[in-house]
């Protein structure tokens, strides 16, 4: 496998990152003037309409025979994914160097960076009619499952990738660490054979988590294999499209996860560059080797020398008066004895 340099990738981010984009509350408004800036390098066409009759854009890009198809917020509050496709498509745009070419001359790709565009607006993880995109592959009850779904197989693409945020509450088995990035071949059926399709998939993620564990060791996860019969990867991978997910969450004091951007960014171009390059998608086994998602973490944890009296806090995410605002919430959990807090204030007791 040829895994690209962290070194040169962050000073490519840092030159290409899309200052415009920050923090977590991405709204179509924020990316609508974007596209202009790409226009003379993609193919910019709208998919079709949300079921407020917000625009759905794709934008294409690449010549060659592996057709790549990737989605952003099908979640409408899990936008990491999002800038870090922004990120991207100014490296297309502004970049010869040599790992941009060989992508393009070796791949076709497309990319939804938002799918989800009402439930952007709202910051909800459902669209509005209350659907939750990544659960409507077989009813597709909703305009965007019909939408991504007609273009899958329209475009008939030989890898996909699903990109979604994770919660702060996941971190690294067997570590202190927050899982920064999470992997998941899904499974096709309750079984979770290892059919070709998924293997070829964690090859492809054999090679992301190689580049990270350069960056940010013992900082990336992998989420359970369980089939979910209504969701989209799973659905995806049964039908022949390996699907690749990848889920951004925390880095310490990352609450804006613009750290956890950098990272999905390393990965998506690293998961293009390693399926432009191979012949064969063969090598699969140490996927198995990145440690489990485990909920381990709270954002906050009071301690008190009586462990019985530990209290455990979580941010809530609100809009109010069109600000993001991220409030401390007490929890009813019993026994944190075996939980971290990303931050924890030890009270001591005191005797009068």
């Amino acid at each position: 496998m040829q895994i690209l340099s962290s070194v040169v990738l962050k000073k490519i981010f840092e030159d290409q990152k899309e200052t415009s984009l920050f923090g977590k509350w991405i709204t179509f408004k924020d990316i609508e003037k974007l596209f202009l800036k790409h226009q003379e390098v993609f193919e910019i066409t709208q998919l079709g309409f949300s079921e407020q009759q917000r625009p759905i854009y794709k934008l294409k890009i690449g010549s060659g025979k592996k057709r790549i198809l990737l989605w952003s917020q099908m979640h409408g509050n899990e936008s990491t994914g999002t800038k870090a496709l922004f990120d991207i498509f100014n490296c297309f745009s502004n970049c010869n160097n040599q790992e941009f070419k060989t992508i393009l001359e070796k791949c076709t790709l497309v990319f939804i960076p938002m799918l989800n565009p009402d439930g952007s607006q709202a910051y909800t993880r459902v669209n509005a009619n209350n659907i939750d995109l990544n659960r409507d592959a077989v009813d597709r009850v909703a305009k965007e499952s019909n939408l991504l779904r007609n273009y899958l197989e329209e475009f008939d693409p030989q890898f996909c990738f699903n990109l979604h945020d994770q919660r702060t509450i996941f971190g690294v088995e067997g570590t202190r660490n927050p899982a920064t990035i999470s992997f998941l071949a899904p499974s096709e059926e309750e079984t979770r054979a290892l059919t070709t399709g998924r293997k070829q998939t964690m090859n492809v993620i054999v090679a992301m988590n190689l580049l990270l564990q350069n960056s940010i060791p013992n900082y990336i996860g992998r989420y359970t294999d369980e089939f979910y019969p209504t969701a989209t990867g799973d659905n995806f991978q049964k039908l022949g499209y390996n699907t690749i997910l990848i889920e951004s969450g925390h880095y310490p004091d990352d609450y804006q996860r613009e750290t956890s951007r950098q990272y999905t960014f390393y990965s998506i171009l690293q998961g293009l560059h390693h399926i432009a390059k191979a012949d064969n998608f063969d090598a699969y086994e140490s996927y198995f080797k990145i440690p489990n998602n485990e909920k381990m973490f709270y954002d906050v944890i009071h301690r008190f020398s009586d462990s019985k009296k530990d209290v455990a806090y979580q941010y809530k995410d609100e809009i109010i008066n069109e600000k993001l605002i991220s409030k401390l919430e007490k929890l009813e959990e019993n026994d944190l004895k075996t939980k971290i807090g990303h931050h924890e204030i030890v009270f001591e007791s005191i005797n009068y």
